[in-house]
């Protein structure tokens, strides 16, 4: 059974730093690009950053390019969200996602959640204030 399973959400204060995981289950991740996105209350589901496998590319969304790093480790079967400089409007639910047609690159339709994730995790809550 395939399960992504987020954690590491939680109150930071603006400028602040946080590290999203995503711990995957039920498959071969080394194999599979994996995408980040997000989705605040009332806003459509936003493509952050996808990885590919081993040295296959990384890509960002404008929002997060230069704040946001992406990273995996296959070993652990986990893939890393670093997200730094946060301001409040990057507070939203936060998942990763992956899909049969994402096998080893990240395709040119990323950052589309209706194209290409049939799998997502159950999400996990970041919240920028002070």
């Amino acid at each position: 059974q395939v399960q992504l399973v987020e954690s590491g959400g939680g109150l930071v204060q603006p400028g602040g730093s946080l590290r999203l995981s995503c711990t995957a289950s039920g498959f071969s991740v080394r194999f599979y690009a994996i995408t980040w996105f997000r989705q605040a209350p009332g806003k459509e589901r936003e493509g952050l950053s996808c990885i590919g496998v081993s040295d296959r590319g990384t890509y960002y969304a404008d929002s997060v390019k230069g704040r946001f790093t992406v990273s995996r480790n296959n070993a652990t079967k986990t893939i890393y969200l670093q997200m730094n400089a946060l301001k409040s409007e990057d507070t939203a639910v936060y998942y990763c996602a992956t899909g049969g047609s994402m096998t080893y690159n990240c395709p040119t339709s990323w950052a589309e959640p209706e194209i290409n994730y049939g799998y997502w995790g159950q999400g996990t809550q970041v919240t920028v204030s002070s």
